[in-house]
């Protein structure tokens, strides 16, 4: 199943996300899930992180949740606002135009 995890920070946590930068990379290097697509959401000024987004394949919810819960960025509270929810892929452009699903 895929999930897609879309979290904002929580006010500028510009340090707090430096602080932990490299043990979130690490984090998801070893992900326990298959990451299907990952990166920061940026400010409108295209260098500024404001948040991330994942989608994940993933057995169920709670395997989502425990990936989410243990990224050292969910541990030291960069993110403010967390969202997980079931994700149906419709269209992939790497498998040609138009819905696939």
């Amino acid at each position: 199943m895929l999930y897609s995890i879309h979290c904002l920070d929580g006010g500028d946590r510009k340090a707090l996300r430096d602080q932990h930068i490299q043990a979130h990379w690490d984090y998801l290097k070893a992900a326990p899930v298959r990451l299907v697509v990952a990166g920061p959401l940026l400010a409108e000024d295209g260098a500024t992180a404001v948040g991330s987004l994942f989608v994940v394949e993933v057995p169920d919810r709670a395997a989502a949740e425990d990936f989410n819960r243990n990224d050292p960025f969910h541990k030291a509270g960069v993110w403010g606002t967390i969202s997980i929810d079931l994700f149906k892929k419709r269209w992939d452009d790497r498998l040609g135009p138009g819905p696939q699903a």
